[in-house]
């Protein structure tokens, strides 16, 4: 069995809260030895925080997602800089732009994401970032960040957007979304051209159950122990050994968020 590294779990979700430990347990059954959890405000990064000092291998982010921009407190740039002292939390946000649904105001998340990303470099955190058809304005606030180390969380855009996203030093991370052949057209093109020391797994779950998954839960929820199915199909993709995959993948993580000897030790 290989081991692998989920580094997008809302292990915090409605959806998980009857049986959390049990995910936990098929995740390690099925070789997935690390989770990183998604903080996106700052109560789910405190729930996160605490999970991960009662779970070895588990990891969090810590920071404010797009939607939550507008109801942030006065002072939570000094509380999410709090949190980021904690040794379990490994990246600032999940953190970005999203004009898709604006459940805040666009501006009002553009001044976050940007706090957010100066307080990343100050804390010398990678970012873990969000992007929903705002490609353009984040990217020219990244530039103007001069943010290098990092990851594009769930990435689902196209050749252009990927190489954008190379050049600034991102890691992409790559989910289910791959798995739906209505509408990773683009993404599979261009899985194609993303280096394989800069390729992160994730399952984004409990969202993005992979649709040619056969036979589907019953709770038509995806979650960490699916991880192993997104890998066979990006090895399958790229003409890969998935046994290679697995272990790049791992590296990534590892070297990114700078987990080197902190991840158990698990044979394939």
């Amino acid at each position: 069995m290989h081991a692998w590294c989920d580094i997008g779990v809302n292990l915090f979700s409605g959806q998980f809260d009857t049986d959390r430990e049990a995910v936990l347990q098929r995740a390690a059954d099925a070789g997935v030895v690390q989770l990183i959890l998604i903080g996106s405000d700052l109560v789910e990064s405190q729930q996160n925080i605490a999970f991960c000092h009662q779970h070895s291998g588990c990891f969090t982010t810590a920071g404010i997602h797009p939607h939550q921009a507008a109801g942030t407190a006065a002072d939570y740039l000094q509380q999410l800089t709090t949190l980021l002292q904690d040794p379990k939390v490994i990246a600032v946000g999940e953190c970005g732009l999203d004009f898709n649904r604006d459940f805040s105001p666009r501006p009002v998340q553009q001044q976050v994401f940007a706090e957010q990303l100066q307080l990343a470099n100050t804390v010398a955190k990678p970012v873990y970032l969000h992007q929903r058809d705002a490609f353009e304005t984040q990217l020219a606030i990244l530039k103007e960040s001069q943010v290098s180390r990092g990851v594009s969380h769930c990435f689902t855009g196209d050749t252009a957007q990927l190489k954008a996203w190379l050049d600034l030093g991102l890691y992409i991370g790559i989910t289910g979304w791959l798995c739906d052949e209505r509408r990773a057209s683009e993404l599979r093109q261009a899985l194609q051209y993303i280096p394989l020391d800069r390729l992160l797994l994730e399952t984004d779950a409990p969202y993005l159950l992979p649709r040619d998954l056969t036979p589907k839960p019953a709770s038509r929820r995806n979650e960490p122990a699916l991880l192993p199915h997104i890998g066979a199909t990006v090895a399958r993709m790229l003409q890969l050994d998935i046994a290679r995959l697995a272990r790049q993948t791992v590296d990534n993580c590892r070297n990114l968020f700078q987990l080197e000897g902190r991840l158990p030790v698990t044979g394939e």
